[in-house]
């Protein structure tokens, strides 16, 4: 190409940049405040998280109310359709903002993720029944790591993903204390105007603060190009787990492992408010001391361990103490058993940031993104079917809640209404302890996954996944081509 030819073309190039700003600015996307930044993403991920932590503890009294009979099991229903869809939703909401833009989709996840809230006090069934509906948009998480990826370059990237997977962490350690305060002071309706009113503030921030990432960077090419089905077919990167031995062994120890993780996610703060006997400030307590130790077991420890005895042993490790957590909780029947447990899960979170990095040292440069899509692929599905398997398991060991009212207080209170465990079942928690069986076998799975080696899949056929499914705008480097790791779930 002649050297005037090559003028032309960024000419051309420099027009086309220049008409996109100004659509945007004359009457297409809001600008927002400020250049898109971090910052944006945190305050955003951070209300969400605060307003659905604030009803933890109103959350847990009204699902047994309104399943006197089968709380647990419908819990597992509830949690289990919302998991599912949002594994199958994903990738479409992921692709479809490559294309329209982040600042769209945050506002429509966002929005249809606190739908909710406000149905707590007005209609119990249509409250769980919107939050069921609501997994198809509650994927937060995938729009904001996708926003991040945008605005950051690839050695700021994993600084970036750590800032707001903390905030994210930092949401749940303080809010559900601050909601089962409010909540025994005030009553629970105000916790739910409240976490209504951030809800809406974090929907304003969306809608006047938060500016576009993606459209000054995208390519005339991409305005209006179609969506292809390999972009938006959940079950693509969990194709290809059988194409290497070391991938299979790797997907199937997060399988077994992280399928008891997301059961016990979904239905543990309702086994210690109903079975246990916590009350709702302990269960804010409880959230809050494991959240802080998970925090340094996932930083100090796990760095620590690394270091000394590697990563493969850091794994197994992790999953010693998973299970020992397991049958703890399953066989515990006193309060303190709980908290001790609780000490032995925060351990056992190392696991999965040390199977990361076990896939980030050993697969090659182009493969790293592919590999992380299948563990993060496989624990979606987990978020699906981990709460449907627990609280069907509590069924079918009976498992349920017996109400005792005591009498009417001469003020005309409401009746106090204690819980007890049904005498029939013999082990307290029979799902926690298939979870440790489950957690078992991945253990013995893991034993065979070897310490170095280099994981190959068909080349090809990995490189044209990672061309379908990465951002042309923003590319990764080798260890920064991570899917985000963090899940979205209520309390």
């Amino acid at each position: 190409m002649t050297q005037g030819g090559k003028k032309k073309k960024r000419a051309v190039n420099r027009s086309i940049m220049l008409a996109k700003k100004i659509i945007i600015k004359d009457g297409g996307t809001p600008q927002g405040i400020g250049s898109p930044s971090v910052y944006h993403a945190v305050i955003v991920i951070f209300l969400e998280f605060f307003a659905w932590g604030l009803l933890t503890a109103p959350t847990l009294v009204v699902l047994h109310e309104t399943f006197p009979k089968h709380t647990f099991l419908m819990n597992g229903l509830i949690q289990g359709v919302k998991g599912l869809l949002s594994f199958l939703s994903a990738p479409l909401i992921g692709a479809l903002s490559d294309v329209w833009g982040r600042k769209s989709f945050l506002l429509l996840t966002v929005f249809f993720t606190c739908a909710p809230i406000p149905l707590m006090k007005i209609s119990p069934w249509w409250y769980f029944a919107v939050i069921s509906v609501s997994g198809v948009f509650a994927v937060t998480f995938s729009v904001v790591f996708a926003y991040v990826a945008d605005i950051t370059q690839e050695h700021e990237r994993s600084m970036a993903y750590g800032l707001v997977s903390a905030t994210f962490a930092a949401s749940l350690v303080t809010s559900p204390a601050i909601g089962a305060y409010l909540g025994r002071v005030y009553g629970d309706s105000l916790v739910v105007v409240l976490a209504t009113a951030i809800a809406l503030l974090d929907i304003c921030f969306i809608l006047v603060a938060v500016p576009e990432s993606l459209p000054e960077k995208m390519r005339p090419a991409s305005w209006g190009a179609p969506i292809s089905w390999e972009q938006a077919d959940p079950f693509a990167s969990l194709k290809k787990v059988g194409q290497d031995s070391v991938v299979l062994l790797i997907c199937i120890t997060v399988f077994l492992s992280y399928l008891p993780e997301a059961g016990q996610y979904s239905s543990f703060f309702l086994y210690l408010r109903q079975i246990m006997g916590f009350s709702s400030e302990s269960v804010a307590a409880f959230i809050a001391v494991l959240g802080i130790l998970s925090i340094i077991a996932q930083t100090i420890v796990l760095s620590l361990l690394m270091r000394s005895i590697g990563n493969k042993n850091t794994i197994l490790l992790g999953l010693g103490f998973q299970i020992l957590q397991l049958a703890w909780y399953g066989f515990g029947s006193e309060p303190w058993m709980m908290w001790a447990a609780g000490a032995v899960a925060a351990m056992s979170s190392i696991t999965f940031p040390a199977v990361s990095a076990l896939v980030s040292r050993t697969a090659d440069a182009d493969q790293q993104g592919v590999v992380q899509g299948m563990i993060t692929g496989i624990r979606g599905l987990c978020n699906g079917l981990g709460p449907a398997l627990y609280g069907f398991i509590f069924y079918i060991f009976h498992v349920e809640l017996n109400e005792l009212p005591m009498p009417e207080s001469p003020s005309g209170g409401s009746t106090v209404t204690q819980y007890h465990l049904q005498q029939n079942s013999i082990i307290p928690g029979p799902p926690f302890l298939f979870g440790a069986c489950s957690v078992l076998l991945a253990l013995l799975v893991a034993l065979f996954i070897p310490e170095h080696t280099n994981l190959t899949v068909r080349p090809s056929n990995w490189k044209k996944h990672c061309g379908s499914h990465g951002h042309p705008h923003s590319p990764q480097a080798p260890g920064e081509a991570k899917e985000p790791l963090l899940q979205d779930t209520n309390v």
